[in-house]
């Protein structure tokens, strides 16, 4: 693991970074909650989704939103928190540890600022996002979605509601050409209390399908 510092839009944002185990395997940024709320890249959900995205030989990128940590600057209300993932993009782009493949996954708010960096960023392949706060923040954005994901759901979620996100889930599918993978985890609150092992082993699988999808559709656009 290396910790480093990104110089960002509002002053030095605090990371970390873990190397891909090749230079073939993607790298996927990660955002953590809400900083107003404790959110900060050391979350147990996202050492979980860091933990899983590694152990399948990915290089995970996480850092701290501004004033969180020892980040430097204030609160952005969302689009300063935005211009920070933008700017923890460009890093990745920008310094040796660029690949072939970039992914972008996020908890809670923060999935609410990957989706929007999905949407201007078109280096993404996959996004992987985990209890979106679709009651809070709104998802109309998503029009079109420019590419395939998964979206996890903890069935005992009393901060979002199933019938958002099987909403959300529904208008995303809609869309051609993509395949959304939606999967609930039986138990789970928000924050996956006791079950962050079942989380971990529900990204593996979906990392482990896509990784043998995205090979095949290589092999297809070689030939």
């Amino acid at each position: 693991m290396v910790d480093i510092f990104i110089n960002g839009p509002d002053g030095r944002l605090e990371a970390r970074y873990l190397p891909p185990s090749n230079s073939a395997l993607p790298v996927v940024t990660i955002l953590h909650p809400h900083p107003l709320k404790g959110g900060r890249m050391d979350n147990d959900v996202v050492q979980c989704m860091s933990k899983a995205f590694h152990e399948q030989g990915f290089g995970t990128l996480r850092f701290n939103f501004r004033g969180v940590g020892r980040s430097e600057g204030v609160f952005g209300d969302g689009e300063g928190e935005l211009n920070d993932a933008a700017a923890a993009l460009d890093w990745l782009q920008s310094s040796q540890y660029l690949t072939n493949s970039l992914w972008v996954a996020g908890f809670s708010f923060g999935a609410w600022i990957a989706m929007q960096l999905l949407m201007r960023r078109p280096e993404f392949e996959r996004f992987v996002i985990v209890n979106p706060q679709i009651d809070t923040f709104d998802f109309n954005f998503l029009a079109p979605c420019p590419v395939s994901g998964q979206i996890i759901y903890g069935e005992q979620d009393k901060t979002v509601s199933q019938a958002a996100v099987e909403n959300l889930v529904a208008k995303i599918r809609a869309q051609r050409g993509l395949n959304i993978c939606y999967d609930t985890i039986s138990g789970a609150n928000h924050s996956f209390d006791g079950l962050l092992d079942k989380l971990n082993k529900c990204i593996q699988e979906y990392v482990k399908r896509e990784l043998a999808t995205m090979e095949k559709e290589r092999e297809q656009i070689a030939s």
